[in-house]
């Protein structure tokens, strides 16, 4: 749980929580700023390889899937899937977590709500004090 996507503003912004914020501005660096987001995963185990920027992970599928065909292992090859797009911050991160979680999201694609369109959730005790 030490990477997190947060999603401000439009744009996925990925944070190291083992980072400490700053002591000006109360706030973490970011390690990644992306208007959309991939994860390369292995369909056969779940494993996630590379999650990021769609442009890096496709070209780093690409090429790893070239290496390892190269070496004879062509199933290992088709087993890298890339699944990109606007994705919810919340399966972004369970993706991350928990081990093997791509693969349950990757079945249920098709009916996942668009990232950026969610409505932010607030605490029960905003919304009474509201």
């Amino acid at each position: 749980m030490d990477l997190q996507y947060q999603l401000k503003a439009g744009s996925y912004y990925l944070y190291d929580m083992r980072d400490t914020p700053s002591a000006v501005t109360g706030e973490r660096r970011f390690k990644l700023k992306t208007d959309m987001v991939a994860i390369a995963f292995d369909a056969h185990t779940g494993k996630v390889h590379q999650h990021g920027n769609p442009t890096r992970i496709q070209s780093w599928a690409t090429m790893t899937r070239r290496r390892l065909r190269a070496a004879g292992a062509q199933e290992e090859a088709n087993d890298i899937v890339v699944v990109s797009g606007p994705l919810p911050v919340e399966e972004l991160n369970k993706c991350l977590w928990i081990s093997g979680y791509v693969r349950r999201m990757f079945q249920r694609l098709a009916t996942l709500p668009h990232g950026k369109l969610q409505q932010p959730r607030t605490s029960p005790a905003y919304r009474r004090a509201a």
